[in-house]
C-alpha cells in the first residue's frame, strides 16, 4: 500500500479548488499522505512529477483525461505508479481501467495498491492513453475551450459537437500502414490505444490497453448525419462492420494530409500532420481493480 502521494489535481476545472479539499480528504481517509502541489499549466506537470520522484511512493492524478495525459511522461520518468481519481468530464481511461467514479472508490483503488501495466500511445513524441485523432474529434477539441466546459460540462460537449457535425466536410488523406499506404477521402481518421473514448465510445470491440498495438478507424462517408445512424456500433465498438468505415490494427501508422491538420490526443490539440503513430507497451503502471 502506498503511504506518501504526490497529488495533483486540475485547479483549471468547474470546481477545482473544492476538488482538492475532497481529495485530499479521500486520501488521508484510507492512509495514504497526500503531498498536494500546485501546477499552472499542463507543459510543466510532467516536469513537476520528475522534480518529486524522491519524495513520494506514488503519483495520484485528480482530474479527466486531459490531466493524465499531461501526466504520462513524468509518470515514466519518475517511475512511479498512477493514481487515478476521476473528477473530469468524460474520463475514459478510468472507464477503460474500471476505475470508480466516486472519489472514495478511486481512492480504495490507490490504497489497496494492486498495480497493472498498461500502454502508451505516442503521435509525434506526444503521449496518448486513449485516442489521437484527425477531423472531427480535432474540430470539437479546438472549439470546446475550457470556459465552455466550466459552464456546461457533458452538455458543452453536445452543444459544440452538434456545431461541428453540421459544418463538416471530408478532407483527404494518406494512411501508411504496415503493410500498405492507401488514399482516403474521411471525416475522421481516429488511433486508438486504450478502450473508450469520447465518453465512453469503444475504440474497437476487442480493444484492450495492454495489449500492444494500436487500432485505427477511418470514417469514409461524405455527410456527418450518418454518424446518427452508427450511435450503438459506436457504443460497443462495431462500427468496423460497416462498409464506410475502414478498420486497421497495427503497432504504428503514418498519416499524410495535403495541408497540416490538427491532431488531437486524449481531448487536446498537440501536434499537427504529418503525424507518426506508435506504441509503448506496459510503459504506465496504473492502481487498477
Amino acid at each position: 500500500m502506498p503511504r506518501r502521494a504526490l497529488l495533483i489535481v486540475n485547479s483549471n476545472s468547474r470546481s477545482g479548488a473544492a476538488q482538492c479539499e475532497r481529495a485530499v480528504a479521500v486520501l488521508k481517509s484510507h492512509g495514504i499522505e497526500p503531498v498536494h502541489r500546485e501546477c499552472e499549466t499542463r507543459e510543466d506537470l510532467s516536469p513537476l512529477i520528475a522534480a518529486h520522484a524522491g519524495e513520494v511512493d506514488c503519483v495520484v492524478v485528480g482530474g479527466g483525461d486531459g490531466t493524465l495525459n499531461a501526466a504520462a511522461l513524468g509518470v515514466i520518468e519518475a517511475g512511479l505508479p498512477l493514481g487515478i481519481l476521476p473528477l473530469g468530464t468524460a474520463n475514459d481511461l478510468a472507464r477503460t481501467l474500471d476505475i470508480p467514479f466516486d472519489l472514495d472508490g478511486a481512492a480504495e483503488v490507490i490504497a489497496a495498491g494492486r498495480m497493472r501495466k498498461i500502454d502508451l500511445g505516442l503521435v509525434n513524441g506526444h503521449p496518448f492513453f486513449n485516442v489521437a485523432s484527425i477531423g472531427l474529434s480535432a474540430e470539437l477539441a479546438q472549439k470546446l475551450t475550457s470556459d465552455i466546459k466550466r459552464r456546461f460540462g457533458r452538455l458543452g460537449y453536445a452543444l459544440v459537437a452538434l456545431k461541428v457535425l453540421a459544418q463538416a466536410r471530408p478532407f483527404r488523406a494518406t494512411i501508411i500502414g504496415e503493410t500498405e499506404a492507401v488514399h482516403v477521402r474521411t471525416l475522421q481518421i481516429a488511433v486508438g490505444n486504450g478502450r473508450y473514448y469520447g465518453g465512453g465510445n469503444a475504440v474497437e470491440k476487442d480493444a484492450a490497453i495492454d495489449d500492444e498495438h494500436l487500432d485505427l478507424y477511418s470514417l469514409e462517408f461524405n455527410r456527418a448525419w450518418k454518424l446518427a445512424l452508427m450511435a450503438r456500433s459506436f457504443r460497443n465498438g462495431a462500427h468496423g462492420a460497416w462498409r464506410e468505415v475502414r478498420a486497421v490494427r497495427a503497432k504504428e501508422f503514418d498519416i499524410r494530409t495535403r495541408i497540416p491538420r490538427p491532431v488531437n490526443a486524449d481531448g487536446e490539440i498537440v501536434t499537427h500532420t504529418p503525424a507518426h503513430f506508435t506504441i509503448r507497451p506496459s510503459a504506465v503502471t496504473v492502481f487498477a481493480p
